[in-house]
């Protein structure tokens, strides 16, 4: 129990100092997307500013980010009685949302200069994307300690690293163009970012939307959680149970014991604590089951 509250405490704390370097880098990636916008337009680039465009969603990634951990860190109100954590889920699906229209304009972009390949200034190019290059490593680096226990930050994360390879495509395309005059290149190397960053949205959306929708997280078992409750000394029965998430560490659940003793009650939650995780328990004990108003 103490090792899990020291875990929460320094994840809290590693957030708030990732927020500060977070607020640094957005701004650098802001004036990123610009210079890129405008090397893409001198150039005739579609590839970079495909990169800039990515490297925009990433800079607006990374400010939701920045809004739902301030929202989230808010205590509980009388309206929102369990707290504004949800704020972070709700800022990665946007973050999500963002990835996969970027993603999809690339694509249709991509095909364009495929087909109708344009003259590229791919010098300028190089120069641009070596730069986008070591900003984007820096940013996914900041975004990568928290990524691994936060959907928002992992889309933060995603978005980087997708910018990254982006910009590393984008150099070998300049360098194709200025050896070898390999104009479609450009349109290939578009093809490619917008795919990563269609396939990273597609897969990352059911975690997200799972939480939203009050799913059952994917690691706890509800049957292996009710067969736990009814081996309690004095639990008849256990039924309508409802197990969600509120935030991506933080599981509810609340169900009807049936038992005459209604210290069987204490028991359940040390349980439910200890096995499983889960703190937040409404439990209701009844001495006979009430029938047709339960659902599971």
């Amino acid at each position: 129990m103490s090792e899990h509250s020291h875990h929460h405490h320094h994840h809290g704390d590693v957030t708030e100092k990732s927020v500060k370097l977070l607020i640094l880098s957005f701004a650098i990636n802001m004036l990123l997307s610009v210079a890129e916008i405008i090397g893409g337009i001198i150039s005739g680039s579609i590839a970079l500013i495909g990169d800039a465009l990515h490297n925009t969603s990433d800079a607006l990634s990374i400010l939701i980010a920045v809004i739902a951990f301030k929202i989230g860190h808010k205590k509980a109100s009388a309206k929102y009685t369990y707290g504004f954590k949800r704020a972070e889920v709700i800022g990665g699906f946007v973050n999500l949302i963002l990835l996969f229209i970027s993603g999809c304009y690339l694509f249709v972009e991509g095909i364009e200069h495929l087909i109708y390949p344009r003259q590229i200034e791919g010098l300028l190019i190089v120069w641009i994307s070596v730069l986008a290059l070591i900003i984007d490593a820096i940013t996914a680096k900041i975004s990568h300690h928290d990524a691994h226990h936060s959907a928002n930050m992992k889309m933060v994360f995603v978005h980087n690293l997708a910018d990254a390879f982006g910009s590393i495509g984008v150099i070998i395309s300049g360098l194709c163009i200025v050896w070898f005059d390999v104009y479609r290149i450009d349109g290939v190397v578009a093809l490619l970012i917008a795919g990563y960053m269609i396939f990273q949205s597609v897969i990352s959306f059911p975690q997200i939307v799972n939480i939203l929708m009050n799913a059952a997280p994917d690691d706890i078992d509800i049957d292996q959680v009710k067969n736990s409750l009814l081996q309690i000394k004095n639990v008849k029965g256990v039924h309508h149970i409802h197990l969600w998430c509120i935030s991506e560490h933080e599981v509810a659940l609340e169900c009807h014991i049936e038992s005459d003793d209604t210290s069987v009650v204490m028991q359940a939650q040390s349980l439910l604590k200890d096995k499983f995780g889960i703190k937040h328990c409404n439990l209701q004990t009844e001495k006979e089951s009430c029938g047709e108003c339960c659902d599971l």
